[in-house]
C-alpha cells in the first residue's frame, strides 16, 4: 500500500485539562478540560479511526490484525501510542510497572515506558522527574511523611526539551505545559500524590501506593539522552531515543526533502508547519495537528513545505 494512513484521535477529559488542544492545534475538543489526545492509538481504552482510502473508518486496532503485512511487526498488538497533552493543571505525581510487573499484576497489559516532547511551556514552568530516595525504607517513610519537597525532583522545562520516562521514574507535568508522548500502548498508571484535590463530587481520586513502591526504581538511575543531528537535502533529523520500545526522531522539512523507503512502518505528527507529502503523482496536504502511518516499504516520496514532525516506530 503506497498511501499514507491518516488518523482521527480521540479526546480524554482529565481533571487537570484544558483548552491549549484546542488554542494550538485547533482540535474540536469535547469541553474545557480535555486533557488527553489520543493521536496514534489502538488500546481499547480509545482507539484512533482511519479517516481516508480503503481502510476508511477501520479503527487502528482492527487494521492491526486483519492487515498485518502494512505492519510486518511481531508484536501481538499495536506497540506504541502517540498522545498530546495539555496540563492545564499539575498531574498527580505518578510511576509505571515494566512489562513483567504489568503483565503479571495488570490483566496481561504491556508496561509504560514513554518519553516526552515539550511543544510548550508557559514560563517557570516544571516536571517532576526522579526522586531524591537512597533506599526503598527512605522511599516508604518520605511518602508516609509527606515529605514532598525533599523527596520530589523538580526540573524546570521549554519548548524542544525533550525526556526520556523509562518504567520505574516517578514523574509528573507540571501546570503550563503541553507535551508529545510517545509510550508503550498502556493505560496503567499508578498514582503516589495527588496535591490531596478533589473532583467535581468533592471526592479525592484513588492511590496505588503499594503498587508504586514495588516498581519504583531506587535509586532513581537516569540514562542520559544524547542527541544526535543529520541534515539532508531539505531535512534535519533529530535522534532523541532508540531502544527496543521505540525510536523517537524529531523531522525538520525545509523545502522539498525525499527520505528514504521505509523498512518499518513510521508514525507521524505534524507539530508546526504546512506543506505536503507526495507519492506517486498523489498529494496529501500536511497541517499542524495531522497524525498519519506509512506502512512498511512505502514510498518513493517526498515532503514538501515547512513542516515539523515527531517520528517514531518500533
Amino acid at each position: 500500500m503506497n498511501e499514507p494512513i491518516f488518523l482521527q484521535p480521540i479526546f480524554q477529559e482529565r481533571i487537570w485539562g484544558g483548552t491549549k488542544l484546542k488554542d494550538l492545534f485547533g482540535y474540536d475538543i469535547p469541553n474545557d478540560h480535555t486533557g488527553e489526545c489520543w493521536a496514534i492509538s489502538a488500546h481499547p481504552n480509545g482507539q484512533s479511526t482511519v479517516k481516508n482510502g480503503p481502510f476508511q473508518g477501520m479503527k487502528l486496532g482492527d487494521l492491526w490484525t486483519s492487515q498485518p503485512e502494512l505492519f510486518r511487526s511481531e508484536s501481538k498488538v499495536f506497540p506504541l501510542l502517540t498522545k498530546l497533552l495539555d496540563a492545564s493543571d499539575d498531574l498527580s505525581v505518578q510511576v509505571h510497572p515494566d512489562d513483567e510487573y504489568a503483565g503479571k499484576y495488570e490483566n496481561g497489559e504491556l508496561g509504560k515506558t514513554e518519553c516526552w516532547y515539550i511543544v510548550d511551556a508557559e514560563p517557570g514552568a516544571v516536571i517532576i522527574y526522579g526522586h531524591g530516595a537512597q533506599t526503598k525504607e527512605e522511599l516508604v517513610q518520605m511518602i508516609e511523611n509527606g515529605d514532598w519537597e525533599r523527596f520530589l525532583t523538580k526540573v524546570p522545562v521549554k519548548p524542544g526539551d525533550f525526556f526520556y520516562v523509562p518504567s520505574g521514574t516517578l514523574h509528573a507535568l507540571g501546570k503550563g505545559i503541553v507535551v508529545l508522548e510517545t509510550q508503550q500502548s498502556s493505560d496503567t498508571t499508578y498514582r503516589v500524590y495527588d496535591y490531596d484535590r478533589r473532583d467535581k463530587d468533592g471526592n479525592t481520586r484513588e492511590l496505588h501506593l503499594e503498587k508504586a513502591i514495588d516498581v519504583t526504581g531506587v535509586p532513581q538511575v537516569y540514562e542520559p539522552v544524547r542527541f544526535k543531528t543529520v541534515q539532508q537535502d531539505g531535512l534535519t533529523v533529530t535522534s532523541f531515543v532508540s531502544n527496543s520500545f521505540f525510536t523517537v526522531e524529531k523531522w525538520n522539512v525545509a523545502g522539498e526533502a525525499k527520505p528514504a523507503v521505509n523498512e518499518k512502518y513510521t508514525i507521524f505528527s505534524v507539530l508546526a508547519g504546512k506543506g505536503s507529502l507526495e507519492v506517486n503523482d498523489q498529494s496529501y496536504e500536511l497541517s499542524k495537528g495531522d497524525h498519519f502511518i506509512l506502512p512498511v516499504g512505502f514510498g518513493p516520496y517526498s515532503l514538501k513545505g515547512e513542516l515539523e514532525f515527531i517520528m517514531a516506530h518500533e
